[in-house]
């Protein structure tokens, strides 16, 4: 060992070349001790000058005796730089961190798999082992690099392995608006090849790939990306990601891994469409394939368990004990990915309900007993808050938007929830607002739906659901605050206040009246702006007509209620009978 380590010490190149051949020969790889000591008696000036040769090979383009030599210093340097990373000390000095830029561009230059992969090693090793590490590589140009070689790269393979793993630790450390806006196209070129990674694989680097896929769909800079991939119908990349969720939601994995895999699907649906949920995972290397309806399934139930595990976490964070604002964001965060999961889920049904060509009734019915559970559990949740006397919160805001959102398609579901909770969540706001107007708007669909029945109108006066409703209204049309477009809320909100007075007259329940002077000032004026618009002038009209007749003793005696007032709406009334 001593003769070994005179030749690696020697003035002639020659020598320490004929000394590193016989390390790597006799040597045992494993061994971290000799391995420095080689490192010290070797120096990495050396070992550089034999990397930089080799480059020579990679730059000509391979041919020809000489080249061959360059070839195989080529391939003893980048196997030796390897095996030097492996130890954590090694890997960690300056002299390590100084050839990075090297091994980037000799990997850039050489398709051989054995190299690639010693290339990807030691730049992961020393990457990691130093504190600026990755910044060092992500300038050098990483990112162009795996963009470029990741498709190339055999599925399975170790090479494919370390990129995965080092475009990783670059979506973990680098400030992600950087990386989404200087490298959104070779994002763009990762994604399918990390997708499949992800559908086909059976261990360790299924993960892996989970994380990273995550990590660059779901991010909060990620939609111009979205972007750039949806102009790619054609790819099979979305298949593949199926595959693997189905994957992931079937077995027993970690919450963690569960979440991420709710965040790409509720990506994929972002990008493409909710159909994508719906689809045969027939793909030809794939082990095994899936009935067409198992994705639909697991994502639902998948989310319905994180709703109620998420929902009762953020309560314990609330009512229990004392939290960070970290931890109680990053767990509003995960709600927020879940709910919009579902949401797209719901939107769903409503295509799925009136396209028998896409599943069948059995499917339809197993969805919408899944989406009942998962309100239930949310509906639960608001009825906590509401006994800790709680109205403030975006948790609780989107607790709404989603109950908004299921009950405008099925409006009769939970019934006796709804009815004891909907005073209750119409007084919901933000956390930092001081209005009411988004919960109002959330649940206006749901109620223009509910007060089609007489006992729906009912139980909505009866709660002053109507009292919040016309406010909102009136907010909506006053002077300064309306536009010249009429919006879905203003149109949800005019049919809802119709229904309610039209049911009134038939079935004669009470009303508070005293927010109805105010809207019967603000319509005439509303309908004017609006001339154009036959329609406005007949809603507007049929509204005032009707608070008119059945509310006369309240209007008489609201001092509110002016001249001025009464001509417009003379003028409003004879303009709807001229056009009827």
């Amino acid at each position: 060992m001593e003769d070994l380590m005179k030749l690696l010490r020697a003035k002639s190149d020659s020598q320490r070349l004929a000394g590193l051949l016989l390390v790597t020969k006799i040597c045992d790889g494993s061994d971290q001790r000799v391995i420095v000591d080689v490192y010290q008696a070797l120096g990495h000036t050396f070992l550089h000058r034999l990397l930089v040769t080799g480059i020579g090979h990679a730059d000509e383009g391979g041919g020809g005796g000489r080249d061959d030599i360059r070839e195989a210093y080529f391939k003893l340097a980048v196997s030796v730089l390897a095996a030097f990373a492996r130890v954590p000390e090694i890997a960690a000095s300056a002299e390590m961190q100084s050839i990075v830029p090297t091994v980037l561009k000799a990997v850039s230059k050489d398709s051989i798999p054995s190299i690639i992969e010693d290339c990807y090693e030691f730049l992961f090793l020393v990457s990691t082992a130093h504190k600026d590490g990755v910044t060092a590589l992500y300038e050098f140009g990483l990112m162009q690099l795996l963009a470029c070689q990741m498709a190339v790269l055999s599925s399975g393979s170790h090479e494919m392995e370390l990129a995965i793993k080092l475009a990783q630790l670059a979506m973990a450390k680098l400030p992600g608006e950087a990386v989404f806006v200087d490298h959104i196209h070779d994002l763009c070129e990762m994604v399918p090849t990390i997708a499949k990674e992800f559908g086909l694989r059976h261990d360790a680097v299924k993960f892996d790939a989970l994380h990273l896929l995550s990590a660059i769909l779901s991010s909060n800079f990620s939609g111009a990306l979205h972007e750039v991939l949806r102009s790619n119908m054609c790819s099979k990349w979305p298949n593949y990601a199926r595959h693997g969720i189905v994957d992931i939601l079937q077995n027993r994995v970690g919450p963690t891994e569960k979440l991420e895999a709710l965040a790409i699907a509720e990506s994929i649906m972002t990008i493409f469409s909710e159909e994508w949920l719906i689809g045969k995972n027939v793909l030809p290397d794939a082990p095994c394939s899936y009935p067409s309806d198992r994705c639909m399934h697991l994502v639902l139930e998948s989310a319905r368990v994180e709703v109620a595990v998420i929902l009762n976490e953020i309560a314990y964070l609330k009512y229990e004990a004392s939290s960070t604002p970290e931890s109680f964001l990053v767990k509003l965060r995960n709600l927020g990915v879940v709910f919009s999961l579902v949401e797209k889920v719901i939107k769903f049904i409503s295509k799925l309900a009136t396209d028998e060509g896409i599943t069948h009734e059995r499917t339809l019915t197993k969805i919408i007993f899944g989406l009942d559970e998962t309100i239930g559990v949310v509906l639960d949740y608001l009825l906590d808050a509401k006994e800790h006397g709680t109205r403030q919160g975006n948790d609780l805001l989107a607790c709404v938007r989603i109950v908004g959102s299921y009950l405008a398609q099925a409006p009769t579901a939970c019934e006796k929830k709804v009815r004891e909770l909907l005073g209750y969540m119409l007084t919901i706001e933000g956390d930092g607002e001081s209005s009411t107007l988004d919960c109002i708007s959330f649940l206006l669909p749901m109620m223009c739906q509910m007060t089609l029945t007489d006992d729906g109108c009912k139980t909505f006066a009866s709660t002053q659901s109507f009292t919040a409703v016309v406010a909102y209204l009136t907010s909506l049309i006053s002077p300064g605050s309306y536009r010249t477009e009429i919006s879905s809320s203003i149109l949800l909100a005019l049919d809802t206040t119709l229904n309610v007075l039209l049911k009134r007259e038939e079935s004669f329940f009470s009303l508070d009246e005293s927010c109805l002077v105010k809207l019967l000032k603000v319509l005439p004026l509303w309908a004017e702006k609006m001339p154009e618009e036959a329609s406005v002038v007949m809603m507007a009209s049929s509204i005032s007509s009707l608070i008119l007749k059945s509310s006369e003793d309240c209007l008489m005696s609201d001092p509110n209620l002016e001249k001025d007032d009464l001509v417009r709406l003379s003028l409003l009334l004879k303009k709807s009978l001229d056009e009827s």
